[in-house]
């Protein structure tokens, strides 16, 4: 039967109709919203665990960077008791001896620092290239500007067999970081030097590359782990993991500490140190040029 030919329903049937149809609509948008709302519920849900997880692991991660670390521990391959690895031409570094540093050998630290200061290893030897030697802090701005400045003299002149250059890294601005950065940073360093040290310049070179901000957590293990497989270093998690060298890099921090290093860079050439007394008007290269000039 056409349209045309239906019966036409009456005002009750249309207001039956109209209701129902109402009733049909409510219910579809009830059912809408519930949905709507579960999974708002469910959305609120995920949101909150996976805070809690973010919250747990950041919680985990400075438990584990912030935890106390042993007063004795081992030198790294080609490092000296002194905290340092010396750099010769070519990205070549020396070879040292295994040795064990342990806090309790060191002395207290002197309640005035003097001027100037004498660092243990850093004397100049006859017949030997200038020595050149550095501590510094890898979360300090002074120091990356130094590396900045000079690193370019440093290396000509190493390349050249003048000099040689020892670095120590220090944990003296751990807290300048949420993470203890300045010494997991250095201990880091140590391990890539333990296992591949000649990578050991690359990397030292990328972490003032990629230096944090004074004030911040710093780079993570997982991106200094990184770091040292980007520059072609062997892996070194497990050497990060356990904390092989945090002892050491406590040690020299503490050591600089009693020989008077009050901040960083603290620079000697052939034991003198730069910066202080009669060299405090003189810039490091001309500095350094005087030594090797005197030297030959």
């Amino acid at each position: 039967m056409s349209p045309a030919n239906e019966p036409r329903q009456s005002k009750a049937e249309r207001t039956a109709a109209a209701r129902e149809k109402a009733r049909e609509i409510r219910e579809a948008q009830l059912k809408k919203d519930k949905r709507n709302k579960l999974l708002i519920g469910w959305g609120i849900v995920a949101a909150v665990v996976a805070i809690i997880v973010i919250v747990a692991l950041v919680v985990t991660s400075n438990i584990k960077n912030n935890a106390p670390v042993a007063d004795e521990g081992p030198t790294p391959a080609n490092g000296n008791i002194h905290g340092g690895v010396t750099l010769l031409a070519n990205n070549h570094v020396a070879r040292t001896d295994p040795a064990t540093v342990k806090l309790s050998d060191l002395p207290a630290a002197p309640a005035t620092p003097p001027s100037p200061v004498t660092a243990p290893g850093a004397e100049a030897e006859a017949g030997k290239p200038v020595k050149v030697v550095l501590y510094v802090d890898f979360i300090c701005p002074v120091c990356k500007n130094f590396e900045t400045q000079y690193n370019e003299t440093l290396t000509k002149l190493r390349n050249d067999g003048k000099i040689t250059v020892e670095y120590r890294p220090l944990g003296f601005l751990d807290s300048r970081s949420t993470t203890n950065y300045s010494s997991r940073a250095a201990a880091a360093a140590a391990c890539v030097v333990n296992e591949s040290p000649e990578k050991y310049s690359d990397f030292f070179d990328q972490l003032y590359a990629k230096q944090p901000a004074e004030g911040s957590a710093g780079l993570s293990d997982a991106e200094l782990k990184k770091m040292a497989t980007d520059v072609g270093a062997k892996s070194i998690d497990q050497c990060v993991d356990d904390k092989t060298f945090r002892p050491w890099i406590k040690h020299t921090t503490q050591e600089a500490a009693v020989i008077g290093v009050t901040g960083t860079p603290t620079v000697f050439v052939e034991g003198k140190q730069w910066g202080v007394g009669d060299s405090a008007q003189t810039p490091f290269d001309q500095y350094l040029q005087a030594a090797v000039d005197a030297k030959k």
